[in-house]
């Protein structure tokens, strides 16, 4: 994609996480976004996005390609450059990085 000069980085990271939104575990229906696995998303100021994100464990079966699945979503949001994945490990993920909405809708009450 190209860089459109009208948007912010704000914006961007904003259209990064609905992006985000669509994309589900396999094993849970859940988003990845409110299941928790993304840690972070950083806009550099040339518009490359780099997500920090993680799996319920290391060894998902989806480990080898979700990263790439994550990069190419990324990649297709109107004004990011390039997209990268950086995976992380630790903290590792628990239900407690899940948001309200997905903990009700797999009924986990705390």
């Amino acid at each position: 994609m190209t860089e459109d000069a009208n948007i912010d980085k704000e914006t961007l990271k904003e259209a990064v996480i609905t992006q985000l939104k669509d994309i589900y575990d396999p094993e849970i229906p859940v988003n990845i976004y409110d299941l928790g696995l993304i840690y972070d998303i950083f806009v550099e100021d040339n518009f490359e996005v780099v997500v920090q994100m993680t799996l319920t464990s290391p060894g998902c079966p989806v480990a080898q390609s979700f990263p790439l699945l994550v990069t190419d979503k990324v990649r297709e949001v109107e004004g990011v450059i390039d997209a990268h994945v950086q995976m992380v490990w630790d903290p590792p993920w628990g239900v407690d990085r899940m948001s309200e909405g997905a903990k009700l809708q797999l009924g986990i009450f705390e």
